[in-house]
């Protein structure tokens, strides 16, 4: 989920509580605090707590509150696992480090180290064009004997692979909206949205049409959204910026700051954004 910000740049507390109450009022099941799209790495370490805390005093009693603790420093994300733990977070998603591009036994161990830190469950995040590397099939197998490390968040979209790992006991998410209604055909469990933030309701009832074997709808459901996912998710300056602009535009927040390096969506590109939109029927 998004992490609102004052006009300042200072995170706004009430305002981020509010997105997390609009998500789990429309479908949502969970939420993510201080992932890719909550902007962390732009966020400390004292106001990723403060997140987590108001998220979890929010909704904490009707959704899971999952936190991001992925950093590309060791160190960094077992402080931030600890502090999730004791601030009370349902799990944790742990990204693979970015930029460092570390080997495979480099990426094990920051995975080992952050699992220990705390035992609170893990979903590993694989998103190679984010972190210019890939979580080898033998790394998986490792960190699958770890009883805490359950799950996976995928933005790889190689659905054979993704059946090997539910053979090594993960559960499957995905990671990437347009590659959702094909990962529910390959055994995945779920998503972990961006679009989720202006089509709760319509995503739970293409997961929910799935579960009840009913493809059909569950593809009607999922075709009506294409134009939605393409205006979210198809320009360059996606995530933070269009989750924010697109809850702007459902009167959930009342600006779209970001915090630099992102800049806000321009007006020419919040016309484009509610064109998609309103193409699926969200506004």
């Amino acid at each position: 989920m998004a992490t609102a910000f004052h006009d300042d740049g200072s995170v706004d507390l009430e305002s981020t509580a509010r997105i997390a109450a609009h998500l789990v009022d429309h479908g949502h099941d969970g939420v993510v605090v201080s992932g890719t799209t909550g902007e962390s790495p732009t966020t400390s370490v004292a106001e990723d707590g403060d997140i987590l805390r108001a998220v979890k005093d929010a909704v904490g009693d009707r959704a899971t509150v999952v936190a991001g603790v992925g950093t590309n420093a060791t160190a960094h994300s077992v402080e931030l696992a600890r502090q999730a733990e004791k601030l009370g977070a349902d799990g944790l998603l742990l990204v693979t480090p970015y930029y460092n591009k570390p080997s495979q036994a480099g990426v094990l161990h920051h995975f080992d180290q952050v699992v220990r830190a705390s035992g609170v469950p893990v979903m590993l995040y694989d998103v190679p064009g984010r972190t210019a590397t890939t979580i080898a099939l033998e790394t998986y197998e490792a960190a699958a004997q770890w009883d805490t490390v359950v799950a996976v968040k995928d933005a790889v979209g190689d659905y054979a692979r993704g059946i090997r790992l539910q053979q090594l006991g993960y559960a499957v998410y995905s990671g990437d909206d347009i590659a959702t209604l094909g990962w529910l055909a390959h055994g995945g469990v779920g998503v972990v949205s961006v679009l989720g933030h202006v089509a709760g309701d319509q995503i739970r009832a293409m997961v929910d049409a799935w579960f009840a074997g009913d493809p059909a709808t569950a593809l009607e459901n999922f075709t009506r959204m294409l134009p939605a996912v393409d205006a979210v998710m198809g320009v360059a300056n996606y995530g933070a910026t269009t989750a924010k602009a697109a809850l702007e535009l459902l009167g959930v927040l009342d600006n779209r700051n970001v915090r630099s390096p992102l800049v806000p969506l321009d007006d020419a590109e919040v016309a484009a954004l509610r064109a998609g939109l309103a193409a699926s029927g969200l506004i």
